[in-house]
């Protein structure tokens, strides 16, 4: 698969309704992205050729290349600020990105996608290949999430004071979550840092 510039050329006709793009995480995005669900990706920064708010975006995260998520733009940093909208300090490019399939806990292979920095022209044949590995998104149950900490307090009501600010403090990449499916409480996980972790002392002997 590769891009098609020329493709590009005509920004004013979108015979598809949509123009399709490669989005390149930035450096420690794709961490973040794994650690915290978020409904939106926002990009600043990035210059050369813009989507449009409705286009399609491929999300990928590099080193090695691989789709981690699928998007339409909602916002391209195109809408005239009103006269009582806070003015920015500087004039940055924006580009929000609403999630329409996530994927960064099994992500596709995209080697054969040539990308020309953050953001790339994609021919909608490149796109749809992607979109087809992606495949649909595995069907949702409900999981049981829990956090327990050990906390000194004189009362429950500072008891859970000071549970929030570790919770605050410490966040997903040093706190152990436990994660089972509903009823299920055998099959317990422990995560951290967006990862299956192992809490056994014994078996790390």
């Amino acid at each position: 698969m590769t891009t098609d510039a020329a493709y590009r050329t005509n920004r004013t006709a979108r015979p598809d309704g949509a123009d399709t793009w490669a989005v390149l995480l930035p450096p420690g995005r794709y961490e973040a992205e794994r650690l915290v669900h978020h409904d939106t990706l926002e990009l600043t920064g990035a210059g050369g050729p813009r989507p449009r708010a409705g286009d399609q975006v491929a999300v990928l995260a590099d080193e090695p290349s691989r789709l981690v998520a699928l998007g339409q733009v909602t916002d391209a940093g195109d809408r005239r600020p009103e006269p009582e909208d806070p003015q920015p300090e500087r004039d940055e490019p924006r580009l929000v990105i609403t999630y329409t399939r996530r994927s960064f806990d099994t992500p596709v292979p995209a080697d054969a996608l040539t990308v020309d920095g953050p953001i790339t022209p994609l021919h909608p044949t490149a796109f749809q290949a992607l979109a087809d590995q992606l495949g649909p998104p595995p069907p949702r149950q409900p999981w049981m999430v829990s956090l327990n900490l050990p906390i000194e307090a004189t009362s429950p009501a500072e008891a859970v004071r000071e549970f929030w600010a570790y919770v605050q403090e410490l966040g997903p990449r040093e706190l152990p979550a436990f994660v089972w499916p509903s009823g299920d409480e055998l099959a317990m996980q422990v995560f951290v840092l967006g990862a299956e972790a192992n809490q056994d002392p014994e078996e790390d002997d």
